[in-house]
């Protein structure tokens, strides 16, 4: 009962201090008489004094205490009141759950794992979570007020104008050293700006990419020393290449010189035999060189005007030898809506046209190889569609998956019966990438194969010519056992608007000649169907052929025959393969221009160069290796010019520095002891400045033949490049060109 009444005091001694009323005034008036009652007692005053205090002051806090009656409330004082407890009690809720968003946030940030620090315009840190603070190892408490530069957090504060908006976000990634050593984090800023009181703050979060950025290392490292390798195998292989080709150049020089002597049968066969040899190993070389520098990424194209046409057929002719030793046909269509001249780069081109070709013709064994060169569409932009069929033995899907890889080859068993290494389609197929074209192959096996490569056609390249009907109302018949050949040329008759009936002998067409009588505008006869006696064209004749004109087609072996071929009707003599407009410009002439003449009556193998009839000229030639300068004077004394050999560059800087230099031209090699060839050529254009000298010629000889090279050589003052292994006619050409230049 005391501890209720001395709460019930203290209760309404403070509901009367709040209230300032008569009740609060009389419970203190007499709490003090009580208190003075009893100092009076301590102090031994008069018992009656102090009786006196005691009940002034019991009677005084009995007033106090006693409860007063209240005024009845109105109800608008009613309504205030319960509004006022609901705002109260609403307010009291908010505060509450404000409270507990506030927990669940800051819960959420110490679960997250991350570092998470909170700073003011400042930069002051504002709050830390746990994670941040254990990593710095430190109370959390203790990093409040602390900048980040001052834990060893080199990052600074996004500037206020960044966010004049509202916000920013920044992300960036900040080393941080740490007690287990340096560790990376991908730092992520939120910068915030309060519009009503202009506040700001900065949030961040940073998460630990320490394995992600080691990963990243080591994979620049990798690629580095990958790069490194990709190099030093580059090097390596150029380096082999070179060496091997100069031996080479001196095989092949020597077995061309010897083909030029007295042999016997036996020993021409042994002579075709090494130079085969050697000509396998030089496009061995060449694969790898060109796929050296593909892997290396150094591969540099070099387009400019080229004419399809003439390199076409030129490769097409390149790869007639190789057909008729294999006794299948080779036949080539461009048609007539083909630009005459477009721009691309002419090595690469033919690099690609002989790998197909020469894989075409290697693996085919009966029937032939046909090229054809269209226009089409790739991409959605105009292009040329060079596409090569044979009738090998075809290729099933599990092997056109793989040929365009390296190594690969379509008869990769121990039994296979065709060599190389497997780099041609590989090479080929990069180069069409490299040219932003197409491949594509389409073959079944027992049926060849059929490769298509798409070039898109450059700016400046001639406009589409259109198709002439110059062969309208034309029947032609051809007779060959090549059905690749007879289709090829009936191709290009029908594209300019004539008929054609091909025949692959003598019984199907004297098939014709029994039904009915054939009359022809012209007739082409293969030379092989012809007989010793060349009675052929008689016989179908007097069966009721009709035809005005008569042409034959001869391979390099019919060479022989020809007078025999004139005696007994043929006018004409078109040399296989046969290109499209030889064939046009004969059928519409009648009769064989000179040049075609010519062009009919091929140089028999084995033949060496012919002689120049130029002026003999004084040649300089600067060459280390015994063999390819024996090469090289043989070659130069048989067409009558006369010849100085030194044998290192500054012997040949020595000898035309010299007052009484006289030599027409020079013939340097690249790479000499004592002094290189680069070296010397700088050397002598130096002394011809000087004293006013006209430069003279200066082909540089290697086995070199990157472009990369060629470039380097004419930078330093050479006037041409010729390519070992040397070929003789190509050797004299270049030499007397430059000379006369």
């Amino acid at each position: 009962m005391m501890m209720a009444g001395v709460r019930r005091i203290f209760a309404r001694l403070w509901r009367g201090s709040r209230a300032g009323g008569a009740d609060g005034a009389l419970l203190w008036f007499g709490l003090t008489a009580l208190l003075v009652c009893f100092l009076a007692y301590l102090t031994g005053a008069a018992p009656l004094l102090i009786l006196a205090l005691a009940l002034l002051g019991l009677a005084g806090c009995a007033l106090a205490l006693q409860p007063w009656p209240e005024l009845p409330a109105g109800p608008q004082e009613d309504a205030q009141k319960a509004a006022s407890m609901e705002e109260i009690e609403a307010l009291a809720d908010r505060m509450w759950e404000m409270q507990e968003s506030e927990q669940r946030f800051h819960g959420l940030l110490e679960a997250l794992g991350d570092l998470v620090v909170h700073r003011d315009r400042n930069g002051r840190i504002l709050y830390a979570n746990s994670v941040f603070a254990e990593f710095m190892e430190v109370e959390p408490s203790a990093l409040k007020g602390k900048t980040l530069p001052e834990l060893g957090v080199d990052i600074g504060l996004v500037p206020d104008a960044a966010f004049s908006d509202g916000e920013s976000l920044s992300s960036t990634d900040v080393p941080i050293h740490a007690k287990g050593g340096l560790r990376w984090f991908s730092w992520t800023e939120l910068s915030l700006r309060d519009r009503e009181n202009d506040t700001v703050s900065h949030w961040a979060i940073a998460r630990d990419i320490t394995a992600r950025k080691r990963a990243e290392g080591a994979l620049v490292n990798a690629r580095e020393r990958a790069e490194q390798a990709s190099l030093a195998k580059s090097r390596f292989l150029a380096t082999v290449s070179h060496e091997i080709r100069t031996p080479m150049n001196g095989i092949m020089g020597m077995a061309t010189l010897l083909a030029d002597t007295r042999l016997s049968p036996e020993q021409r066969t042994y002579l075709g035999a090494i130079s085969t040899s050697a000509a396998a190993l030089l496009a061995l070389i060449e694969d790898l060189l060109d796929y050296s520098k593909i892997e290396a990424g150094r591969l540099e194209l070099e387009p400019q005007r080229v004419n399809v046409r003439e390199l076409v057929e030129n490769i097409v002719e390149l790869m007639a030898s190789r057909a008729f030793a294999k006794n299948i046909g080779l036949g080539c269509h461009i048609a007539p809506e083909v630009p005459d001249t477009v721009t691309a780069d002419p090595g690469r081109l033919r690099q690609i046209l002989l790998n197909l070709l020469g894989n075409a013709v290697k693996f085919t064994e009966e029937g032939g190889v046909l090229v054809t060169v269209t226009t089409a569409m790739h991409d959605d932009k105009p292009a040329l569609a060079f596409k090569v069929d044979d009738t090998g033995p075809g290729l099933d899907e599990a092997t056109i998956e793989r040929i365009f890889h390296e190594f690969e080859q379509a008869d990769s068993g121990p039994t296979r019966r065709h060599g190389g290494a497997g780099l041609g389609l590989a090479i080929t197929s990069r180069l069409v990438e490299a040219m932003d074209g197409g491949i594509a192959v389409e073959s079944a096996p027992g049926e060849g194969a059929a490769f298509t490569v798409l070039l898109p056609l450059l700016e400046g390249a001639d406009a589409p010519v259109e198709a002439t009907l110059a062969l309208k109302g034309w029947n032609v018949a051809i007779l060959t056992p090549h059905a690749v050949e007879g289709e090829a040329l009936a191709m290009t008759v029908r594209a300019h608007g004539g008929k054609v009936r091909v025949f692959d002998g003598e019984k199907s067409a004297a098939a014709l000649l029994r039904r009915r009588q054939a009359a022809f505008d012209a007739v082409l006869v293969d030379a092989s169907l012809e007989s010793g006696n060349v009675d052929l064209l008689a016989r179908l004749r007097r069966q009721g052929l009709h035809a005005e004109q008569a042409l034959t087609l001869i391979a390099p072996t019919d060479r022989g025959r020809l007078s025999a071929f004139r005696a007994n009707g043929y006018g004409v003599f078109l040399a296989r393969p046969v290109r499209g407009r030889t064939i046009l410009r004969l059928l519409l002439n009648g009769r064989p221009s000179t040049a075609e003449s010519a062009a009919a009556e091929p140089d028999a193998p084995g033949r060496g160069p012919s002689p120049r009839t130029g002026a003999a000229l004084n040649v300089l030639v600067a060459e280390d290796n015994e063999i390819n300068a024996m090469l090289a004077r043989a070659t130069l004394t048989r067409a009558g010019h006369r010849v100085t050999l030194v044998s290192n560059g500054r012997a040949a800087v020595d000898a035309l520095t010299h007052p009484a230099r006289d030599y027409d031209i020079v013939l340097m090699d690249l790479h000499m002891p004592v002094l290189g060839g680069l070296d010397a050529i700088s050397g002598v254009r130096r002394y011809e400045e000087e004293t006013g000298l006209p430069p003279i010629p200066i082909l540089v000889l290697s086995a070199d033949g990157q472009e990369k090279t060629r470039h380097g050589v004419l930078a330093h003052g050479a006037s041409g490049f010729v390519t070992k292994p040397l070929d003789p006619d190509k050797l004299l050409s270049a030499l007397e060109t430059h000379a006369a230049a």
